[in-house]
């Protein structure tokens, strides 16, 4: 029996559109005279839904949707498609067999994650495991996702008379997940002696990236086939005498495990699907000079292309000549446009008009925060008036502490780079002028100038301003924020590893009280299990603090 892997992304709610694309994939599978098609967990409907699902409406447009589906490939290969469906009041996170026109349920999903990005119990009701399906001979069990995590689902499968395991997958990258998820399946082959079909959705959906990586496990636990990460891709294998073949005029691709390309590649797709998903074509960006509009320009124009990106320099008085030449050098390394406005004007008359309430009182971090205001007032007058999507270019370290201006540099509709700490930035940096691949619309070469990457960090709002006047040099506050955000660790966990703990107590004070800024602030791509948004959820006012 042939089987045609289809890894497609789709678009939440664009029911029309994803079942457009569940046709043209049969339409090609038809022409390798393949049996059956299948498509990932919630294709039909795209995914995550959130509180869409809970719409009765929306419910009642993915039934006829499957049903016209159905009709449309009643005398073509069958179809496997993952759609939410409903019982009563119930609500199923599902999976369909489409065959001769008619619906057969798969499965519906049994292990609801509540973890991370996900909260399924608040949308789904725990399905019963499903019965293997019959195709062409062939009995296929269909765990869902989260089913492969547990032996349960797949034992059951196989006491049913499962021959091969088919897993549709909406599985969103994380550093290093891809290759856990291959663990997973492997040792559910080994349990169960059953061959096992991975197939998971690609594409960004708001904060998430689905990275694909689909892929095909024999008996033997060697991968026979797998598919790109990050791409559309489609792929025939044969299931032939308990065995999964690959057909020998085809070609695998095998993915790079290096995290700098992994995440790198992960905040392109997700900018260029939030973008385009969302109506845009453009972007802006404000350009400082500094090492993080440096990558989030890089990043845009490698995912948009250099036609589609405008870059504006807003000096103040403060900014320096070393920041206008390295963001003017930037941009002719990119080839994307650069305009100028200056500030100093604009910031002169505010700080007149405000001099009743500021005279007196010493200049800081009030006078300070007009300058980053001022700079989001224009950028988003320009992203209005040009329907370009403004970019932020906080990085997470940043995030992390409230290091930024709420109505200011944080103003702006996406962040690619809202889940990388300040070190992971500069090694980025330094990898992207290094590496060049295919998929990159930006040219080759060093594109972010040495100065950028060698000189210190400063947002140049006084005279001889520098990052490390207000926090701990980025290398030691990044090493304290992954211990406090991504390992959860105590204050006395961290203070045994060598780190001060006044300085800890100031990072965490930092922390809780930024919680504000961050409910705020615009989405950005989950690169890491503890990303800023759903994988990491804390109230904005809230007294607690680590005494130990």
């Amino acid at each position: 029996m042939k089987i045609f892997l289809a890894q497609l992304n789709p678009i939440v709610g664009d029911l029309k559109g994803n079942m457009e694309k569940a046709l043209m994939a049969v339409a090609e599978a038809e022409r390798d005279d393949v049996e059956i098609v299948i498509l990932p967990e919630m294709f039909l409907s795209g995914y995550q839904l959130q509180d869409l699902v809970l719409k009765r409406s929306f419910l009642n447009d993915v039934n006829s949707s499957l049903s016209e589906l159905a009709l449309k490939t009643r005398d073509k290969p069958a179809l496997m498609i993952g759609a939410p469906s409903f019982q009563g009041e119930k609500i199923f996170n599902s999976y369909f067999l489409l065959k001769q026109g008619s619906i057969a349920l798969a499965t519906q999903k049994y292990h609801l994650p509540h973890n991370d990005v996900f909260d399924e119990p608040r949308y789904f009701h725990q399905g019963v495991i499903g019965e293997p399906l019959q195709v062409s001979g062939c009995r296929i069990g269909t765990p869902i996702c989260e089913d492969i995590w547990y032996p349960d689902v797949v034992t059951h499968m196989k006491s049913k008379g499962a021959d091969l395991i088919i897993s549709p997958n909406g599985s969103p990258y994380s550093r290093g997940k891809i290759e856990v998820r291959k663990q997973i399946a492997t040792l559910r082959v080994s349990e169960t002696a059953i061959p096992l079909i991975y197939l998971n959705l690609v594409g960004g959906q708001d904060d998430q990236i689905f990275d694909g990586g689909s892929f095909a496990i024999n008996l033997d636990g060697k991968i026979v086939c797998e598919l790109p990460q990050f791409e559309e891709a489609t792929f025939v294998v044969e299931y032939r005498k308990g065995n999964i073949e690959v057909p020998n005029h085809q070609s695998s691709n095998v993915n790079s495990a290096d995290e700098s390309f992994q995440d790198y590649r992960a905040m392109c797709v997700a900018l260029e699907d939030y973008v385009l998903k969302s109506g845009f074509s453009k972007v802006l960006v404000g350009l400082s000079g500094g090492i993080d509009s440096a990558l989030v320009a890089t990043i845009a124009v490698d995912a948009l292309g250099k036609d589609n990106v405008l870059c504006i320099r807003l000096p103040s008085v403060f900014t320096s000549t070393e920041s206008l030449e390295d963001a003017e050098n930037l941009v002719g390394n990119l080839g994307c446009s650069m305009e100028t406005i200056s500030i100093s004007g604009v910031n002169e008359e505010i700080l007149t008009a405000l001099a009743p309430f500021l005279s007196g009182s010493q200049s800081g971090l009030t006078e300070e925060n007009i300058q980053a205001r001022i700079r989001g007032l224009l950028l988003m007058a320009v992203s209005n008036k040009s329907n370009s999507m403004l970019l932020t270019t906080g990085n997470k370290s940043e995030v992390a502490v409230g290091y930024s201006t709420i109505y200011g540099d944080m103003a702006g509709g996406y962040n690619p780079i809202k889940d990388l700490y300040k070190t992971r930035v500069f090694k980025i940096s330094e990898w992207r002028n290094k590496n060049h691949f295919n998929w990159m619309l930006g040219p080759k070469g060093e594109v972010i100038p040495k100065n950028i990457i060698a000189k210190p960090p400063t947002a140049e709002l006084r005279p001889g301003q520098l990052d490390q006047d207000s926090l701990p040099p980025y290398e030691i506050l990044d090493k304290i924020l992954e211990g406090l955000i991504e390992e959860d660790l105590s204050i006395e966990q961290l203070v045994h590893k060598g780190y001060d703990r006044g300085i800890l107590k100031m990072v965490e004070s930092l922390i809780f009280n930024s919680e504000y800024k961050r409910y705020q602030a615009a989405p950005g791509v989950h690169l890491t299990d503890k990303s800023f948004w759903l994988g990491r959820r804390y109230p904005i006012v809230q007294k607690w603090r680590d005494k130990s």
